[in-house]
């Protein structure tokens, strides 16, 4: 079936999808870097953005990405919360859609060419805003309510049928990368259910489902295991990775991913929103302050190079324009910049909500 979302030329078959897949990655994992010169064949292309690899997938990812989450969304989009905190936004409000529209074409603009969806209600809204448009963006699914972390649905059949079910509700005929939302502790899974996992995942690519997999998780010594014992199901790895973070000297989760090639989106750069002095509107006081501690996230970050991709989430297109710029800047802080950060996050962990206190736990990765 067509995807009407696509122009008619750029439709693939399956077996196009398939080998077009295949072929990105083994160019990837023989030559283990791409050229610089081939950046310019990036998805949404902007010279003044960055671009990394994915791990092994032979994608190009600009150096900042659009998060799922659209917390503090009010400030936009008043009256759009209906209840269950950021994610009860009423997904047809008219100005909420217009909102995800705009965001979502100024990152295009600005050379930014991925979106992470983590749960069933970013998946919607984000397939509703790249209808009509869908090839100016790689699309990261999970639909958490019915993955791992619900215990009926730890299964390869209970898996797939999940992506079946948000595939068909969101319009899509595939995704660019499946990236299934685990326990935060994911060590908690048993073997056998991280095995059903990665058997979902292959499911996944041999039906030209999704074209890569990974996993979410905020248990380092598990995800580093899961990326030894299963290579060729791990293409990406979704984890915490803020301001703060740095990489350990010894046996650090990064050793894994260099070694195997394994792309890396980092949650949580703005500590959600600790980081912030008002609040995220464009009327704060503390609005230029603001946009400069998030530039400043964003350069240490991309600082070590094993990160693909930070992944704020954005809810005006000036937060787009601000992150976007951040990777412009000079990416190593001079001595004034790095004293200036360390003051931002003993403020930044001093105010973490008492729901986000684990986020002290990635200070070492």
């Amino acid at each position: 079936m067509k995807n009407e979302s696509f122009p008619t030329q750029e439709i693939l078959t399956r077996r196009e999808f398939l080998y077009g897949s295949a072929l990105a990655a083994a160019g990837f994992a023989m030559a283990g870097r791409l050229d610089a010169a081939d950046a310019k064949k990036a998805l949404n292309y902007n010279e003044s953005m960055e671009y990394r690899p994915l791990g092994k997938t032979g994608l190009m990812i600009s150096a900042v990405c659009l998060g799922g989450h659209w917390k503090r969304i009010e400030t936009a989009v008043p009256g759009v919360l209906k209840g269950s905190g950021w994610v009860g936004a009423t997904l047809d409000h008219p100005d909420f859609k217009k909102n995800r529209h705009d965001v979502v074409s100024r990152c295009m603009e600005a050379g930014i060419n991925y979106i992470d969806a983590c749960v069933g209600e970013e998946v919607l809204a984000y397939s509703e805003a790249l209808r009509g448009r869908r090839e100016k963006m790689y699309l990261g699914f999970s639909w958490y309510q019915e993955e791992m972390r619900n215990a009926n649905f730890r299964t390869k059949d209970a898996l797939l049928k999940t992506l079946d079910k948000g595939m068909k509700q969101a319009k899509l005929d595939y995704v660019d990368l499946w990236r299934i939302t685990m326990l935060e502790q994911s060590g908690k899974h048993t073997e056998a259910e991280v095995d059903e996992m990665m058997a979902a995942m292959d499911a996944a690519k041999q039906a030209g489902k999704a074209r890569f997999t990974g996993f979410s998780s905020h248990d380092r010594p598990h995800i580093k295991k899961m990326i030894e014992k299963y290579p060729k199901q791990v293409d990406v790895v979704v984890t915490p990775y803020t301001a703060r973070s740095k990489e350990l000297p010894k046996d650090s989760l990064f050793d894994a991913v260099r070694e195997h090639q394994v792309g890396v989106f980092g949650i949580n750069p703005f500590a959600s929103n600790s980081i912030f002095k008002g609040d995220s509107s464009l009327k704060s006081a503390d609005a230029e302050e603001d946009d400069k501690r998030a530039r400043l996230a964003i350069r240490n970050i991309l600082a070590n190079p094993a990160i693909t991709a930070p992944i704020p989430g954005l809810i005006n297109q000036h937060q787009v324009d601000n992150v976007a710029k951040a990777v412009q800047e000079r990416r190593e802080l001079d001595a004034k910049e790095t004293a200036e950060l360390r003051q931002i996050n003993e403020e930044t962990w001093a105010n973490l909500p008492p729901d986000y206190q684990w986020l002290k736990d990635w200070e070492y990765v």
